[in-house]
């Protein structure tokens, strides 16, 4: 039985760069070439996915299948209601999958796949509407479709011409590009983007709020206006904050008195043992509303430069305080 010969591959530096480059040029030129065709065809594919009822469903073989997940995965996270059906697993009973109400977005690079032509029938029989994302306006799935996405380009940065490159380039980029427009054309905003990565960094930025990560009750250093100094100051030490706050009888927020203020009245040479908390607290501290999101004190808390801030409610009474920390541990910042 005959072994092959073990390769010893060598790397020839300046090619592989030089391969490189020429495989950036080569995608590049090959989107900015489908430019071109992106016009009334394109327009019609967005009518038709802002009017689906049901889930636009994306199937493609191979490569293509591959990047028909990836469209997926972007417009269902971007608002658009999505999922990927192998055409394959399709022919076996996950044609049961796609409903009357849904859309079909089919790719192929050639138009010519088997297994996504055998369906066609199928799908029309459904009547789902179909669009399809292909190279070559003259194939079956292309002449077949209610819309035609022309992905063609004219060479594959494979340097054999073989391997699946800048036309699965142009694919992922065309369905990019479907689901801009339709999140713009549904209004889809950061807030909703967030909703759908609820554990990513942006999530915790635009759906954590000031009140779920504030210290309250006892947590909160807080005295009234004619506390002693030494009352002050026991308040702010037991609470470890830097800080406390200063409110009236009825608990509106009226001022603070910080670690900084201790050191400039301690530098002016300032007698504090008959000092009260109303002589010595700074008057309107900065502070948030409870229902303000986490980053805007974060980025109150930047701006002014200080550590902590206090936390109010819709009637300007003392709720809570948070400071750096506590962003940092809920991963706002």
């Amino acid at each position: 039985m005959m072994t092959s010969p073990t390769l010893s591959p060598t790397l020839d530096a300046t090619r592989a760069v030089a391969l490189a480059q020429e495989t950036l040029d080569i995608e590049a030129a090959a989107i900015l070439a489908i430019k071109r065709h992106v016009g009334q065809d394109f327009v019609q594919a967005v009518r038709l996915m802002l009017g689906v009822r049901g889930r636009v469903v994306v199937m493609g073989m191979g490569k293509s299948g591959h990047i028909g997940r990836k469209i997926v995965a972007t417009l269902a996270s971007t608002g658009t209601p999505a999922m990927f059906v192998h055409p394959a697993e399709a022919s076996h009973g996950d044609l049961g999958m796609i409903q009357t109400l849904d859309l079909v977005l089919a790719i192929s690079n050639s138009g010519e796949s088997d297994e996504l032509n055998a369906l066609l029938p199928l799908i029309k029989r459904l009547g789902a509407p179909l669009i399809a994302m292909a190279g070559d306006a003259s194939s079956t799935l292309a002449r077949h479709a209610d819309v035609f996405l022309n992905s063609g380009v004219d060479k594959e940065a494979c340097p054999l011409n073989l391997a699946p490159t800048a036309s699965t380039t142009v694919q992922l980029a065309l369905g990019d590009a479907l689901a801009v427009a339709l999140l713009d054309a549904r209004g889809f905003r950061a807030e909703d983007f967030a909703r759908s990565h609820p554990g990513g960094a942006l999530g915790r930025k635009l759906l954590t709020h000031v009140s779920d990560v504030m210290r309250t009750g006892d947590q909160v250093p807080r005295v009234g206006l004619a506390a002693s100094f030494s009352d002050l100051m026991r308040e702010m030490s037991a609470k470890g904050l830097g800080a406390t706050a200063v409110v009236d009888d009825e608990g509106a927020l009226q001022g603070i008195f910080t670690d900084g203020d201790l050191r400039r009245l301690v530098e002016k040479g300032i007698d504090l043992r008959s000092a009260t908390a109303r002589q010595v607290m700074h008057p309107k501290p900065s502070s948030v509303r409870f229902d303000a999101l986490a980053v805007e004190a974060a980025e109150l808390m930047e701006l002014r430069r200080i550590t902590s801030v206090l936390v109010h409610d819709a009637d300007g009474k003392l709720c809570g305080a948070l400071n750096s920390n506590d962003l940092m541990r809920a991963k706002v910042i």
